[in-house]
């Protein structure tokens, strides 16, 4: 919850707020919410197939 918001705030300084951040691993739900507002664009848990996390990527980057 701390370093994923540095990063962020560290990429906007570089003029960088283009990179997409995720995150992902053990991450408690309740802090989902957080993460999202802070930025972040995706969060995969344990265990999230490679392939959908591509997609789902894929589909973000469509986007903008």
């Amino acid at each position: 919850m701390s370093i994923v918001p540095q990063v962020i705030e560290e990429l906007k300084k570089l003029g960088r707020p283009d990179i997409m951040v995720t995150a992902g691993g053990v991450i408690p739900a309740q802090d989902y919410d957080f993460l999202y507002k802070a930025g972040v664009a995706a969060i995969f848990g344990p265990g999230t197939p490679v392939a959908y996390s591509a997609k789902v990527v894929m589909q973000l980057l469509m986007q903008e």
